[in-house]
């Protein structure tokens, strides 16, 4: 009976998983206000019920996307903002990894971009809370760094949401460059440029918080 009920949890999953993909394929040149479940059940080659077994409505499909997309990003914000070295090498790590996660999420990186000030309440209250908890956990971890020494408790939540800000922005700004370009050359280049432009910012962020308690 466990070795049945196994077996159907994870085709149930299966199939989640899959209108998932099939939702974020089809956001690619729409939005999620415009999106219907019967696009999506056809993508999958299931039957519309089917979709009800798995989300309430789009406006569910799109904050279970939200959770998948910055779940993924989690790591990444860590981790580029507790980069050891100096100044210069922790801003050239932190927009690596930047770009990094947009090479290899693009798709996520398009959603999170388009949706967070879109036409649905739910995914912008969802990616609102995603990004809050980003915040907090950047300023956890900035309070840790020497460097903040004697700063308060406001004054670092507010430095982490401009960086967290920036990161959102830089992120989206690296999507666009590649995808208004001709050719793979050019996408680089244009590439190459906002990232120039992101470490350049940081590097200001950084002057400021060196002077904030000035």
């Amino acid at each position: 009976m466990s070795h049945t009920l196994g077996i159907r949890q994870a085709q149930k999953q299966k199939t989640r998983q899959a209108l998932l993909d099939a939702a974020l394929g089809l956001l690619e040149h729409q939005s999620l206000s415009s999106l219907g479940l019967r696009e999506v059940t056809r993508a999958v080659g299931v039957a519309p019920a089917a979709f009800y077994r798995h989300f309430k409505d789009t406006a569910d499909l799109g904050v279970a996307l939200v959770e998948e997309a910055l779940g993924s990003l989690h790591e990444t914000i860590r981790a580029a903002i507790v980069t050891t070295g100096g100044s210069e090498e922790r801003i050239d790590r932190a927009v690596s990894l930047i770009a990094a996660h947009v090479r290899a999420h693009p798709a996520h990186v398009r959603f999170i971009a388009r949706e967070r000030h879109g036409g649905v309440a739910p995914v912008r209250a969802a990616t609102g809370v995603q990004l809050e908890q980003f915040g907090e956990e950047v300023a956890t971890a900035l309070g840790a760094d020497p460097e903040s020494r004697g700063w308060s408790a406001e004054d670092l939540r507010m430095l982490a949401g401009v960086y967290v800000d920036h990161m959102v922005m830089t992120a989206s700004a690296i999507l666009e460059a590649g995808a208004a370009c001709d050719g793979e050359a050019a996408a680089v280049r244009a590439e190459e440029a906002v990232i120039a432009t992101a470490r350049r910012q940081l590097r200001l962020v950084t002057l400021g918080r060196r002077h904030w308690l000035d």
